[in-house]
């Protein structure tokens, strides 16, 4: 399992918020690059980012930025939020980011996430975000009324190969994933799973090493020391 440390951004600043809440937001440091450039440090094999501004209006608001860290650092990084287009893909894509997440287009546009899964295939992810096993969108302010698994299935029928999952309830919590829900999509979908929201320490990243995930992305552990970002990797290349 890689572990991969996560950026999010509003206002070109790296945030944390609290079970996906704008309003509980908290700067976390001053310069997004310095934080991509840490990680990269530590042994991070991925860095993830996400534009929380472009997540809830739907448009690249911290593109210029986060381009500027994937040609800065020499391992890959993946941006969600607020990719609705294939001009916002082939942006990223064609300006040093190496795999591009869909969320709400990959719900809302069928056709878009198959066009871009047949121009780019493996550097295309689905993230998929709920609340109550439902999958929300815009930024996690609005319910699809689609159920997560069927979600996945479809999804992988249609060739994603990763899908980042967040239980949007354990998002900035520390109080650990929702294996139940990993291990449910895990037996269900061939695509590579990727755990987000809800790590706060070790335990967290064996259980889910146990689980024999792809991925795990970790925020606020890091953030408040919770978790050593340097042991987490080395304990899953060891593992």
């Amino acid at each position: 399992m890689i572990i991969i440390p996560a950026i999010d951004i509003i206002e070109q600043k790296p945030v944390r918020l609290y079970q996906g809440d704008y309003n509980k937001k908290e700067v976390v440091g001053s310069d997004v690059l310095s934080i991509a450039m840490s990680f990269q440090n530590q042994g991070a094999q991925y860095v993830h980012c996400v534009d929380l501004d472009g997540a809830k209006s739907g448009k690249k608001e911290n593109a210029k930025l986060i381009c500027e860290v994937a040609q800065s650092l020499s391992i890959p990084v993946e941006v969600g939020g607020g990719i609705r287009t294939m001009e916002d893909i082939s942006f990223y894509l064609d300006n040093g980011v190496s795999r591009v997440i869909l969320g709400t287009a990959a719900i809302q546009d069928e056709e878009l996430l198959k066009q871009a899964l047949a121009k780019y295939g493996t550097k295309i992810a689905v993230g998929i975000d709920c609340k109550d096993g439902i999958v929300v969108v815009n930024g996690w302010l609005e319910s699809s009324e689609m159920y997560y698994v069927d979600f996945a299935k479809k999804m992988d029928e249609l060739g994603v190969q990763t899908i980042i999952f967040t239980d949007i309830s354990k998002d900035g919590t520390l109080m650990g994933p929702n294996f139940e829900m990993l291990k449910t999509l895990k037996s269900n979908v061939k695509c590579d799973i990727v755990a987000s929201g809800g790590i706060k320490d070790m335990t967290h990243i064996k259980s889910l090493n146990e689980l024999g995930l792809y991925g795990a992305i970790t925020g606020k552990a890091m953030y408040t020391n919770s978790l050593n970002l340097e042991e987490a990797i080395l304990y899953c290349q060891e593992n």
